[in-house]
């Protein structure tokens, strides 16, 4: 469940927005360093290999073909040379002098410039093959002369950087994704903790406060001031409620007289039947005044868990029948039907005539306001 909330919240999508930024950045910085290195390292290698071409390529100005020959000649049982490899050609592609070549590449048609190719006489794909990078030059008479050097150390190097480079990036990733969950977890997590205690302040009460974690974090100080709301809420409400009841209580006491005053006059004999019957209407309406302040201080204390000693088993059913038979004529009255459906047993436990009351309040407003 929180799991499913993390991987969806907006925490998390800015989390690999970010992510993806920053891969890209790395990606790129590492890239920059693998082409830098492996072109600094080719580099070196092929400024070798340019200066020992130009080397060979005076002394067959020189010397000519013979000189040349004997050039190759001492370099093949030079084993300072090893890691070289040269070729003088004739036109036809026939070898005048080799050193650690025994043929001329076929792939090196070029008749001049850079070229790169498996050393013959082995497979191209064989892992034993050596991988060679050339100069080419083709000399006025046709002579085709090749130096070159086995590049496969650097070949095997410059793979291994890229393999460090792309293991690096997918490490960073795989950390970075790792660490948003976590963060966005305990982020979801703390908003789920005050969602699920607003929650529970509309369900029950007030009282109820969001539980600090002693970190001392942005977190806690929200939660804080979240929990200093609510106690200033509830104290507000605590005032609301106490001046309620004080002006029910208050008022409570001159209408208890006025009826008083009311209920001799009713019975005297001073008053004709219409006053009389003025006053029996006033006296009813005066009684249901009394009655609803009489619940607004029942619930008030109900809430203040004081008194709940009215509170007992009653049967739902039984109450509402109770309303229908009270408002029944006073439905027909106004032209509408008022029926019961449903029989049996609905049990609840709570106060019968605070229950009574909601229940007929409901039906006497349909009656009065509804449609027929």
């Amino acid at each position: 469940m929180l799991l499913a909330k993390t991987l969806t919240s907006s925490t998390f999508k800015l989390a690999l927005i970010a992510i993806g930024t920053f891969g890209v950045i790395v990606s790129a910085i590492f890239s920059y360093v693998y082409l830098s290195t492996s072109a600094y390292v080719r580099n070196r290698s092929d400024r070798a290999i340019m200066a020992e071409y130009m080397n060979l390529r005076d002394v067959y100005e020189q010397s000519g073909r013979q000189g040349l020959i004997g050039l190759v000649r001492q370099r093949a049982a030079d084993k300072a040379f090893a890691g070289h490899a040269y070729i003088l050609a004739d036109p036809s592609s026939a070898v005048l002098a080799a050193a650690n070549l025994r043929e001329w590449p076929p792939t090196a048609t070029a008749p001049s410039g850079w070229t790169e190719f498996r050393a013959p006489g082995t497979s191209p794909k064989a892992s034993g093959s050596p991988l060679v990078r050339a100069m080419i030059h083709t000399f006025q008479g046709g002579d085709r002369l090749l130096v070159g050097r086995d590049i496969s150390d650097l070949d095997s190097f410059t793979g291994q950087i890229e393999k460090a480079v792309i293991s690096g990036v997918l490490l960073i990733f795989v950390l970075a994704g790792v660490a948003s969950i976590m963060v966005t977890r305990r982020t979801v997590a703390r908003i789920e903790q005050i969602n699920a205690t607003s929650r529970a302040i509309m369900a029950s009460a007030l009282d109820k406060r969001i539980p600090l974690r002693g970190s001392h974090d942005e977190w806690d100080r929200v939660a804080e001031n979240l929990n200093l709301m609510l106690d200033r809420i509830e104290t507000l409400m605590g005032e609301l409620k106490q001046a309620s009841d004080n002006l029910a209580h208050d008022l409570r006491t001159p209408l208890t007289r006025m009826r008083g005053r009311l209920e001799k006059a009713y019975h005297g004999q001073n008053f004709g039947e219409d006053a009389q019957m003025l006053i029996g209407d006033t006296i009813a309406d005066l009684d249901a005044v009394l009655r609803i302040f009489t619940s607004i201080m029942r619930i008030a204390q109900i809430e203040a868990q004081v008194r709940k000693e009215a509170f007992r088993t009653v049967n739902l059913v039984e109450i509402a029948h109770e309303v229908v038979e009270l408002y029944d004529a006073a439905a027909e009255q106004s032209g509408s039907c008022l029926t019961m459906i449903g029989e049996g047993e609905v049990l609840a436990t709570g106060d019968r005539d605070l229950i009574f009351d909601a229940i007929a309040n409901l039906v006497d407003n349909a009656i009065k306001h509804g449609r027929a």
